[in-house]
């Protein structure tokens, strides 16, 4: 379960730092550099990836046996 939550907050804060890049690149504000935000979510997008391939090579989580 705690495994679960992880992704789900992980995911969440992958697309906070999506919308918060959005304002950067419509208006240009030059409070923090958009490559900031968006390093971010390539970042914790890389970390989860690793994270469910380790949860799959340990058995944490099953993929679904069949794709229909």
């Amino acid at each position: 379960m705690l495994l679960k939550a992880l992704i789900v907050f992980l995911l969440i804060f992958i697309v906070l730092n999506l919308f918060r890049a959005l304002p950067v690149m419509l208006k240009g504000k030059q409070g923090q550099p958009m490559s900031r935000h968006l390093g971010r979510r390539v970042l914790f997008s890389v970390f989860l990836f690793a994270l469910l391939l380790i949860a799959l090579a340990s058995g944490y989580i099953t993929p679904n046996p069949r794709p229909y």
